[in-house]
């Protein structure tokens, strides 16, 4: 059972003969409660986990160790105090603002991100795994154990996540420190661009990083090559054709992530909604005159 923010406060060694505490809840999770947290003029970020939200492939302990590590680089809040075992965090918190999408979308922040997450992937090895794969299939079997409903046809979506997988096994990407979950919420900038939220983080395929930024900020084919480009340097059709297939994977693990939600969340948040817009989007992106190719491009020397 969830703490309440009072019970959880109250477990904060360095809080605990306070003078001047202050909670105030912070808008915009979509899977936790967040408050700032204001102690004898300092302030901190505390982040109360969902429910279940193990469910969604989140392991605490991994979470930490990633964040812990991002802080180090100054690229992510510094890490605090950990609550166990309930696994909340207590992080510095960041007096930035947030990255709007008419922002963050231009070519020079779009550089910038690319070299906050070269960073990321450039960290030492982190605890646990992340393939969009595996994610896909386990939120499929969860949502079913909650008798979710789920989409007509679905098969029609696993029989092409399934030849993405084939084809992207053909050559596999070496597994390094990735984050997994870029969306605009999750940027804050001030001088620099600070990385929050590692729930999803793992050591993976650096491909899904770039495309799930891309898909959240629903990046052109020109923004996709730019965003290629300051990643690699030149770049390969091979590139492209990869970074186009992990963003309707990321597409695919955004809806599934919806349809756990809508069985085991307590927060008050259309899921059923976001999820139909991003299995409309995975119909839009394997439905694209280029799909065949791109899918080709891992098949040449095979």
């Amino acid at each position: 059972m969830a703490l309440t923010v009072e019970e959880a406060i109250a477990r904060v060694p360095q809080w605990q003969d306070a003078d001047d505490l202050k909670v105030s809840p912070l808008e915009g999770g979509i899977t936790n409660s967040n408050f700032r947290v204001d102690v004898n003029g300092k302030s901190f970020a505390l982040r109360i986990a969902g429910t279940n939200t193990d469910m969604l492939g989140i392991n605490r302990e991994h979470e930490y160790g990633a964040n812990l590590a991002a802080g180090k680089l100054g690229i992510a809040p510094e890490v605090i105090y950990v609550i166990q075992p309930e696994g909340y965090l207590v992080t510095q918190f960041i007096s930035a603002r947030p990255f709007p999408h008419e922002e963050i979308t231009l070519p020079d922040n779009i550089h910038r991100v690319i070299e906050i997450v070269k960073k990321v992937h450039s960290m030492p090895e982190i605890s646990g795994t992340f393939s969009v794969f595996r994610t896909i299939e386990n939120y499929a079997e969860i949502a079913r154990r909650y008798n979710v409903e789920f989409p007509e046809n679905f098969s029609w979506w696993g029989e092409h996540m399934n030849g993405a997988e084939t084809a992207l096994m053909i050559d596999p990407e070496p597994l390094r420190p990735c984050h997994n979950d870029l969306l605009d919420a999750n940027f804050l900038r001030d001088d620099q661009i600070y990385l929050l939220d590692w729930e999803y983080a793992g050591m993976g395929d650096v491909y899904f990083d770039l495309a799930n930024f891309s898909d959240h900020h629903k990046l052109s084919d020109e923004q996709d090559l730019w965003l290629l480009e300051c990643y690699f340097g030149e770049v390969t059709n091979k590139q492209i054709a990869h970074l186009k297939i992990m963003k309707a994977m990321s597409d695919f693990r955004e809806a599934m992530w919806a349809l756990v939600q809508i069985g085991i969340s307590e927060l008050d948040f259309d899921y059923r909604g976001y999820s139909t817009e991003f299995f409309a989007r995975v119909f839009e992106n394997i439905n694209d005159p280029r799909w065949g190719q791109w899918i080709k491009e891992f098949n040449k020397n095979v």
